[in-house]
């Protein structure tokens, strides 16, 4: 395995070495990339992009964003002024029976539509979309959260469609990536595939690991459907061309981070739009998952187990198997953990560990 590779400005040393343990500890690669203000003064990889092949991780590997997607979408539909969060779905989306989601319901995981109801592909954007459309939310929408695991996906995609004549992977290329040369894509071309990790679960790798309650069990697992079979179809070309909004999204450590510090500096989005966003929208113990979780309009912020570390004004999105992206807006940061190996929410302690490590540095470094 190939040992940590990048460069950190002086006085973030201490990110280097938390990072080289867990390179050391790690059946594939990983990245870690933090930008200050324009610059980046964290940009370490190492590790191996591919097990099988042993292709090592490079400076421009890309890799599997998972539920890191969401932030991008969160972003997109932020930016949409077309969207206004308290009119309800069908303003925008007429075939969409129920007139009591408002567009902030579907944003903030408390729509009550957390799985399609329905035979479907779901790599079939358009197909699932039509079944939720037709489809009658389990509560009351807004009056519980529940996270909306590829379900926010479609909804998103579908209301930013309708709004603005454009999906989110159009409004990805068109406004963020393109423009500021960011190496994020959603619906990846053929051209990016060689450069892209492999992803492996860790032998104990496991989902919504706070639920011990097997009914609901049953309700994730309808939730998630064919993304539980096997490494193979997370590995697809076929995954990553779809255009999930909620998941499928490819990247590398650096472009997530420099999205998030341009995301902070008000660069990509209005700021007022973004104060609107990242506050409180939802927030309390999913109703499914049984996990403490907190929402704005699409943007995880920080919640009672740390997902976002020390910070105490923080926003971004985690994504399945150990993903970390996101902004510190008071240090003027975004950062980005992107492992290739995925390791259950209850016992992976590598983003939490850098985290801490970068707080320590700047407050070292103000």
């Amino acid at each position: 395995m190939s040992h940590t590779q990048g460069t950190v400005r002086r006085g973030f040393e201490e990110v280097r070495e938390v990072f080289d343990d867990i390179v050391a500890d790690s059946r594939a690669g990983a990245a870690f990339a933090v930008v200050r203000r324009g610059e980046t003064v964290v940009d370490l990889w190492g590790g191996l992009a591919d097990p099988d092949s042993g292709r090592p991780w490079s400076s421009d590997t890309v890799c599997v964003l998972f539920s890191g997607t969401k932030g991008i979408t969160a972003a997109v539909a932020t930016r949409a002024s077309e969207l206004d969060p308290d009119a309800p779905v069908r303003t925008y989306w007429p075939e969409f029976a129920s007139d009591d989601v408002l567009v902030s319901h579907v944003l903030s995981h408390t729509a009550g539509l957390p799985y399609v109801d329905g035979d479907h592909d779901f790599l079939d954007v358009l197909a699932a979309e039509r079944l939720l459309a037709k489809q009658e939310p389990l509560w009351t929408p807004g009056s519980k959260v529940a996270y909306h695991a590829l379900t926010y996906g479609y909804l998103v995609d579908a209301l930013v469609r309708h709004a603005t004549g454009r999906s989110v992977a159009d409004h990805l290329r068109a406004d963020f990536a393109r423009p500021h040369g960011l190496d994020l894509h959603l619906g990846t071309p053929p051209e990016v595939d060689p450069r892209v990790a492999r992803l492996v679960r860790s032998p104990d790798y496991r989902i919504s690991t706070f639920l011990q309650d097997e009914e609901r069990r049953a309700i994730v697992n309808r939730m998630y459907g064919a993304l539980l079979g096997s490494d193979e179809v997370i590995n697809s070309a076929a995954y990553r061309r779809a255009e999930l909004a909620a998941g499928s999204g490819v990247g590398s450590a650096r472009a997530m981070a420099t999205f998030y510090d341009l995301l902070a500096a008000g660069s990509l989005v209005p700021r007022s739009a973004l104060d609107r966003a990242t506050r409180t929208w939802a927030e309390g113990r999913d109703v499914i998952n049984d996990r403490p979780v907190h929402f704005g309009l699409g943007f995880e912020l920080p919640d009672p187990i740390g997902t976002y570390g020390p910070a105490e004004v923080a926003y971004g999105h985690s994504g399945a198997g150990g993903g970390r992206h996101g902004a510190w807006p008071e240090a003027e940061v975004g950062f980005s953990f992107l492992p290739a190996e995925l390791r259950p929410e209850d016992t992976d302690d590598r983003a939490n560990r850098l985290l801490d490590a970068l707080h320590a540095c700047l407050s070292r470094c103000p």
